[in-house]
C-alpha cells in the first residue's frame, strides 16, 4: 500500500468574516469534483466555518446525493416563487447547509445571464449567515459552469492524470482567462497514485498556461485514488465521514486546511453580492465590443 499519507491537519477556528466564494470546477466530467466539493465543505465546517454549498450543476444536480441528504424542496421552487430561498436550504453533515438544485430540468441547465443574476440576487440574502460559499460547478465549458467559476474569488480546477482531463482543464482555463479575465487558478490533482504524479499533473497544465495564457496557476495539492471514495458514495455517505482515516480523506483535510489558512490572503474577499455582480460585469464586458461594432456600422 502507499507509504505516504498526508498529515491530518487541525484547521484553525474560523473567525467571523465576509463570506468567501470558492468554485470547484473541472474541464471534463468524471474527475471526482463533486466528491471533493463535499469533502472540502465538511473539512471547513469542522474548523468552525459556517459553510453553504451550492450545486452549480443546474439540471443534473447530485451534490445532495453525495452528501447523503434528500431535499424536500429545490431551487426550482424558490425561482418559481413557491417559497423563499431560505426555505430550500437543507441540513447536511457537520452543520453544512446545502442549496439543492433540480435534476433533469433543461431550463435550469441552460439559464440565461439574467436568470443567473436573479439566482444570485436571491442567494445574496444569505450572505450574513455564512463564512464560505462552495459552488460545485458543472463540468466543462458550459455557460453556467464558466460563469459560476469566473465569479468566485477562488477557482479550484480539478484534473486527473488522464491526458484528456489535462487537455480539458486547459480549455476551461483558457475560457476563464480570455472570456472572463480570470488571472489565478488553483489546481487540484485528483485520483493520483503518488505525490509525484500529482505534481506532474500540475506541471503539465502549468506548462500550457505559462506558454499560451496570461494566468497564474498555483498547486493546491493532490488526492489519492482511493477505493474508499467509491464505497462511501455507494453507502450514501461522504467519504470524509465514512472513512476519515482513508488516504483520500487525509489529503482533502490537508487541502481544506490550505484553503482555510489562505482565507485572509490579499485581494477581494468575494461575498455573494460581489459574486453575482461580477456576472453582470463580465456580461457587460462581452457586450460592449459588440455594441461598439454595431454603432460604427
Amino acid at each position: 500500500m502507499r507509504s505516504y499519507r498526508p498529515r491530518l491537519v487541525q484547521l484553525p477556528r474560523a473567525p467571523a468574516r465576509a463570506l468567501r466564494t470558492i468554485a470547484i470546477t473541472s474541464g471534463k466530467g468524471g474527475v471526482g469534483k463533486t466528491n471533493l466539493c463535499a469533502g472540502i465543505a465538511i473539512a471547513l465546517a469542522r474548523s468552525g466555518a459556517r459553510v453553504l454549498t451550492l450545486d452549480g450543476d443546474l439540471g443534473k444536480a447530485n451534490l445532495d446525493i453525495v452528501m447523503g441528504v434528500m431535499p424536500g424542496r429545490s431551487l426550482c421552487d424558490a425561482l418559481s416563487g413557491q417559497c423563499g430561498i431560505e426555505d430550500v436550504l437543507v441540513d447536511g453533515p457537520e452543520g453544512i447547509r446545502i442549496l439543492p438544485t433540480c435534476s433533469g430540468r433543461y431550463e435550469l441547465a441552460n439559464m440565461s445571464d439574467t436568470e443567473r443574476h436573479g439566482l444570485f440576487a436571491a442567494v445574496d440574502r444569505l450572505e450574513d449567515d455564512f463564512d464560505v460559499l462552495l459552488i460545485d460547478t458543472a463540468a466543462g465549458i458550459t455557460s453556467n459552469a464558466v460563469a459560476f467559476a469566473a465569479a468566485a474569488r477562488d477557482v479550484v480546477l480539478v484534473a486527473t492524470p488522464e491526458p484528456t482531463s489535462i487537455a480539458d482543464a486547459y480549455a476551461m482555463t483558457k475560457v476563464l482567462a480570455k472570456r472572463h479575465r480570470v488571472r489565478r487558478i488553483r489546481v487540484l490533482a485528483n485520483m493520483v497514485q503518488s505525490p509525484r504524479q500529482g505534481e506532474q499533473v500540475f506541471r503539465r497544465l502549468a506548462h500550457l498556461t505559462d506558454r499560451f495564457l496570461d494566468v497564474g496557476t498555483d498547486y493546491l495539492g493532490f488526492v489519492y485514488r482511493d477505493e474508499a471514495v467509491g464505497k462511501s458514495v455507494e453507502r450514501g455517505q461522504p467519504f470524509l465521514i465514512a472513512e476519515p482515516e482513508a488516504p483520500a480523506s487525509r489529503c482533502v483535510a490537508a487541502i481544506a486546511a490550505k484553503l482555510g489558512l489562505d482565507a485572509d490572503a490579499p485581494g477581494d474577499r468575494g461575498g455573494v453580492g460581489l459574486f453575482w455582480r461580477r456576472l453582470l460585469d463580465t456580461e457587460r464586458d462581452r457586450e460592449a465590443p459588440q455594441l461598439q461594432q454595431g454603432a460604427s456600422r
